[in-house]
């Protein structure tokens, strides 16, 4: 396996911020600096580079550190996803996988796909209460727009990074299986207690994925982010 490691990257993390870890997964998380990123990092992790700007090369470049020491743990076997022609990661057969990366932190949850169909992981900084409020219009439906009412701004603020976050985390899971694109208007969060989430769909993606289908999700807040994942399972 390769041993360089790259100075814009912290050392690879396993520890899971989520309440209820998957049975069977491997989260791998690192930190990034964009202004620490060299010019030879990605040749000498063997990672093919991708073009952009500092910040996007370095959080590519600290994803795909993740998935592929994520991809070591659970199939023995160190390999870097490729990108597809829709730019999602290609994971090996038998395996399902998600990466995202924001605010400086980057992440891969990978797990066999014996136990795990699709997975969407999410990590976003919460949005500023004025922001957010600006945006839920964007963000959410109308019944979620009602749902906010007896909330004060701080609260809802939190519930619109929230329904945000999960809904990216439903389209990552998701995608994989229908091959469909849908937006913030075509799923609705039906409740969320501290740490659990329940979602519905709101448009037909797949035979197997119709308006009406149910999904559970979880989240963790943590150093002011909010990471959350949708699990389908096996």
């Amino acid at each position: 396996m390769n041993a360089y490691h790259p100075a814009c990257c912290s050392p690879l993390d396993d520890h899971d911020p989520l309440p209820r870890p998957l049975a069977g997964a491997q989260l791998i998380s690192t930190r990034f600096d964009p202004t620490q990123l060299a010019a030879d990092d990605f040749p000498r992790c063997a990672i093919a580079p991708v073009r952009g700007v500092a910040k996007r090369q370095a959080e590519y470049l600290a994803g795909r550190l993740c998935a592929r020491e994520a991809l070591r743990r659970v199939t023995g076997n160190a390999q870097v996803p490729a990108v597809g022609d829709d730019r999602a990661p290609q994971w090996p057969l038998g395996v399902a996988g998600s990466i995202t990366h924001g605010d400086n932190w980057a992440a891969a949850l990978v797990a066999p796909r014996n136990r795990w169909r699709a997975l969407g992981l999410d990590v976003e900084r919460l949005l500023p209460t004025e922001r957010a409020l600006r945006l839920q219009g964007e963000i959410l439906t109308e019944a979620e727009l009602q749902r906010l009412q007896p909330l004060d701004d701080a609260a809802r603020a939190l519930r619109i990074s929230l329904t945000f976050s999960l809904k990216e985390s439903l389209f990552k899971a998701l995608y994989p299986l229908t091959l469909t694109r849908f937006y913030f208007h075509d799923a609705e969060l039906l409740e969320a207690d501290h740490d659990s989430a329940r979602l519905r769909l709101l448009t037909d993606l797949h035979p197997d994925w119709r308006t009406g289908a149910e999904l559970e999700g979880q989240f963790a807040l943590f150093d002011d982010r909010l990471l959350s994942l949708v699990a389908v399972a096996a």
